[in-house]
């Protein structure tokens, strides 16, 4: 065999590149690392991705988590639409949404503001603001039960003794929508305003030692200062409030129970998805309520970003200027 015979039949071998060897080399030294994050991921596909992915799944289904599943198209989304129960789940949420968001983020960027100052204990009125976020939701909900009840409630006895109509908050529509709503601001209020002055100790302190410097008294320092450049967090909170309030479900489940109370006032999207899934066994409905809440968040959530951002960009070149005067004075 020639030279040429023999260069021509040899097996070609392929260098491997710098990166794939740069690649093998970091799976080599840092397998431990993996292996160690890897249990959180297999959690996750197992408890998380899963049931996402065989919810979308179930929502185009009929099934009763035994028998067999029905496959029925667009027809759970179809009945989603004309069930006046679950528009009355949609109002009674976006209600209890409304009377307990505002006064709770504003309530809460107070006293923020508040702890932000110059005040002794500072510490411990954290914890105290805070404590109700910790406190057990099942255990607070009986609480409220019996500080609200009809009969026998601390409300309506403190209204007694001082002449007035006891009011029905657990058998009337508006009753339980604010019991509800008091029970989400008592719980979310020290939570928010921790959040707030997390971010009021970004701002930098010429600006208020600036205003005060010129006069502004308290409300014009918070109206002016604290708010504009809050923005961020301000958006943030409101985006968080507006999930969890759309997917409220443990106040009304241990106050009322499964049926939303009186005329189902008290009956809440996710109330109603758990009703339809784990008591009347309608999995295949249950997800596509579940879906329905999906993109109802997701749209609010989207034009609350979209109506911060938008004062953010307007108010942006003023609040600049406002920032640099103080700077320079």
């Amino acid at each position: 065999m020639s030279i040429a015979e023999r260069r021509t039949t040899s097996p070609v071998t392929t260098p491997v590149s710098r990166p794939d060897r740069q690649k093998a080399g970091a799976l080599r030294t840092f397998w431990p690392q993996y292996v160690a994050i890897a249990p959180f991921y297999v959690l996750f596909l197992v408890f998380g991705l899963f049931p996402i992915l065989f919810s979308i799944y179930l929502s185009f289904t009929d099934w009763d988590g035994i028998g067999p599943i029905k496959f029925v198209g667009l027809a759970q989304y179809a009945y989603l639409v004309s069930d006046p129960r679950f528009w009355n789940a949609v109002a009674n949420t976006f209600l209890i949404w409304f009377i307990s968001t505002i006064p709770m983020l504003f309530l809460a960027l107070v006293i923020a503001f508040l702890l932000h100052q110059n005040i002794r204990f500072k510490g411990a009125y954290r914890l105290a603001f805070f404590l109700p976020n910790v406190t057990s939701m099942v255990a607070m909900a009986i609480v409220f039960g019996s500080v609200f009840s009809d009969s026998f409630g601390l409300v309506n006895s403190a209204l007694t003794a001082l002449h007035a109509e006891p009011i029905a908050w657990l058998s009337s529509s508006w009753g339980i929508k604010i019991t509800i709503a008091v029970m989400v601001i008592w719980r979310f209020t020290g939570y928010n305003a921790i959040i707030y002055l997390a971010g009021l100790q970004s701002i930098p302190t010429e600006l208020y030692d600036a205003a005060k410097v010129d006069g502004a008294n308290t409300w014009q320092i918070f109206s002016t200062i604290t708010v504009p450049m809050l923005r961020p967090v301000i958006l943030f909170t409101v985006i968080t409030s507006t999930v969890g309030g759309l997917s409220l479900f443990t106040e009304p489940q241990i106050l009322l129970g499964n049926a939303g109370g009186t005329d189902e006032a008290g009956m809440t999207i996710v109330l109603y998805q758990y009703n339809q899934a784990f008591t009347q066994f309608d999995f295949g409905y249950g997800s596509a309520i579940a879906w329905a809440l999906f993109i109802l968040a997701s749209v609010f959530a989207i034009i609350n970003w979209r109506l911060v951002r938008e004062r953010d960009t307007k108010a942006t070149p003023a609040t600049r200027t406002s920032e640099q005067e103080a700077v320079d004075a």
